[in-house]
């Protein structure tokens, strides 16, 4: 009997459709991504770039080796020369494989002069496997197109400092602001 009249008032069908109304009402989850696209969150870590010094326009890398060291995808190679004049290394090769990179920013982390830096940039899909090989020329290049969005102020990244540790305790390196302003007026010239 009861099963007659769950057939008969379908009540299976009922419970579906209250479902269906009350997620009518409810705000979409969906985003419509190439129109609308979601805020980032602080510290996301996206596509890798090279710090351009302000002061002689190269990166800043000093060839520690360190972000290489401290990768758990084994992603980036380094290879350097030493100057015989000063004694110190000369960066002549710098390679990092997206593909292989879990962004995980260690090598942000460890590194002492902030020359690699993970942007908040993401779209860089693409249909061929080179264009995800990142050299040195091309993360200057990162560098320059994710500096586009701060021209003519600082560009800080939180990220690289400690909470509750002041930035008089960190190394100069650390300390001290990207000036934005100064990188791109030595490119433009």
């Amino acid at each position: 009997m009861n099963k007659l009249l769950k057939k008969l008032l379908f009540i299976d069908l009922l419970k579906g459709m209250l479902i269906t109304f009350k997620t009518m009402f409810t705000t979409p989850v969906t985003i419509r991504y190439p129109k609308q696209k979601r805020a980032l969150e602080p510290g996301f870590r996206g596509r890798h770039a090279f710090v351009r010094d302000h002061e002689t326009g190269k990166e800043k890398c000093v060839a520690c080796t360190k972000c290489a060291q401290v990768c758990p995808s084994q992603c980036i190679y380094i290879d350097y020369a030493i100057n015989n004049d000063t004694g110190a290394r000369v960066l002549t090769k710098y390679e990092i494989d997206a593909l292989r990179c879990i962004f995980c920013g260690y090598c942000e982390e460890v590194c002492p002069v902030n020359a690699i830096v993970l942007t908040e940039f993401f779209e860089y899909a693409s249909y061929d496997r080179e264009s995800n090989y990142f050299n040195r020329e091309s993360l200057l290049k990162n560098w320059d197109e994710f500096m586009k969005q701060y021209e003519g102020e600082d560009y800080i990244n939180k990220f690289w400092y400690l909470q509750g540790i002041s930035r008089h305790r960190l190394p100069a390196g650390k300390r001290q602001p990207i000036a934005v302003l100064r990188a791109i007026n030595i490119k433009n010239t």
